[in-house]
């Protein structure tokens, strides 16, 4: 049977895409390569999970769009941005009032760059999952212009109004209150159960073949990394590491977090019960795929590390974020730390199949993702961004709705199709040993 030879244009796009990941992931497949075997296997199911794990590639390939374009200015060029904004990251959480929330999740990648990125990286998934369950080129635009709409609304909307509560128990409705309601039902004593013992009258993580055991000089830079975490919560319970019971290392081995050494840490409730203690996890920041490709150098130096980048992103642009979330150094390399929650239940589209039902959810998401924007601005406890971000992406988009579904919807279907396009050559380049450090 004879092959098929690539092209000469298939030829060069592998080679740019190994590249931006040999940048980007290079020492990282080095240290490990059985977890980049898996994020790739991973990477490799579908179109939508390549594009999952290639925020880098998206990025490198709107390098030349940071200051320009249609909708970008001074200031609607260099607002907080998610970084990876698809439709998969989003989902439950616990706020620091006890509030569950629905929002916007991960901001490994945040930064500060152009609003139109993200509504472009999410514009794209949603072509992607609506190309996935089979939808028409005319329903996926009238997905990509309701979220569209939907987010020009809101933003408009939020110009005069500083009330809006975003999505709770109260609010919202079909997948998002289903996310929310199963939220409600899980405790920490569940999750206590499933990653923990009590051996000797005291809880323990129980070990596996995942689990790696943290001793000597290993243990102590993670407990003086502890200590220096707890200067960084905005209400610190404790200033010392005594509440520390057990510590434990894993591997990520996911396809955002593949390679990257992260180390959970049981600690004392706030009583002597038992089932009253927290579970934290410290996993090593990378360089965000937005920072990369823009030279801001007042962000630069407003970050002491990839860690302190993570954590301040999330708190600017989730109000109200986890009580244990903040920041730490290990061996001169940034840090994020946060509670491993049970209430973190991510949204799940496996079943939202009905066209009706589908656009519902795209409409509500484009709502979270306006709120999000308007959350990190000169409102908010971080500097980088001083001015009104809402006031002037809303200047910004002005009257001209037509022309900004457009926009969305064009680059929708282009780059969709490019994504489509670019796993398969992953796949080739994958399989046949073509990726540096990785075995067929």
């Amino acid at each position: 049977m004879t092959v098929p030879q690539p092209s000469d244009e298939q030829v060069k796009r592998t080679s740019e895409i190994l590249n931006v990941f040999e940048k980007a992931f290079g020492d990282l497949m080095t240290g490990d390569p059985t977890a980049f075997q898996t994020k790739f296997r991973k990477m490799a199911a579908t179109p939508f999970a390549f594009y999952r794990g290639s925020a880098a590639l998206f990025y490198h390939d709107l390098q030349d769009e940071a200051h320009t374009g249609p909708f970008l200015n001074d200031k609607t060029s260099r607002i907080w941005i998610h970084g990876d904004l698809h439709a998969e990251n989003f989902g439950t959480y616990m706020n620091a009032h006890g509030r569950l929330i629905f929002n916007v999740n991960d901001f490994d990648e945040a930064y500060v760059g152009p609003f139109t990125w993200d509504l472009k990286r999410f514009s794209a998934s949603i072509a992607l999952i609506g190309y996935a369950k089979a939808l028409s080129d005319d329903q996926i635009t009238q997905l990509v212009k309701t979220f569209a709409t939907s987010y020009r609304a809101q933003i408009h909307e939020l110009v005069s109004s500083d009330n809006i509560a975003g999505f709770t128990l109260d609010t919202a409705k079909g997948p998002l209150l289903d996310a929310l309601r199963s939220a409600r039902l899980q405790s920490r004593v569940g999750l206590l159960d499933g990653s923990t013992h009590i051996h000797g009258h005291e809880r323990h993580f129980t070990r596996g073949d995942d689990v790696d055991e943290v001793e000597g000089e290993a243990r102590e830079k993670v407990m003086a990394a502890f200590k220096s975490y707890l200067g960084t919560l905005p209400n610190p319970k404790r200033r010392d590491g005594s509440c520390v019971k057990d510590i434990v290392s894993r591997r990520g081995v996911g396809i955002g977090s593949a390679g990257l050494p992260t180390y959970n840490l049981l600690l004392a409730g706030e009583n002597e019960a038992l089932d009253g203690d927290v579970v934290v996890y410290m996993k090593q920041s990378q360089p965000s795929a937005v920072s990369v490709q823009l030279q801001d150098t007042k962000a630069k130096e407003y970050f002491k590390n990839d860690g302190h980048r993570t954590v301040t992103s999330q708190r600017a642009l989730q109000a109200h974020a986890d009580p244990w979330l903040g920041w730490t150094e290990i061996d001169g390399m940034g840090y994020m730390v946060t509670e491993v929650s049970p209430f973190a239940i991510d949204l799940e589209w496996e079943d939202i199949n009905d066209p009706e039902e589908i656009e519902a959810v795209v409409k509500n998401l484009g709502q979270a993702v306006a709120i999000m924007h308007a959350a990190a601005d000169n409102e908010s406890e971080e500097s980088l961004v001083p001015f009104s971000t809402e006031k002037a992406i809303d200047e910004a988009i002005g009257n001209d709705g037509a022309k900004f579904e457009s926009f969305l919807t064009g680059f929708a279907h282009e780059y969709s199709s490019r994504a489509r396009r670019d796993h398969q050559l992953f796949i080739d380049a994958f399989r046949n040993g073509q990726i540096k450090g990785m075995s067929k």
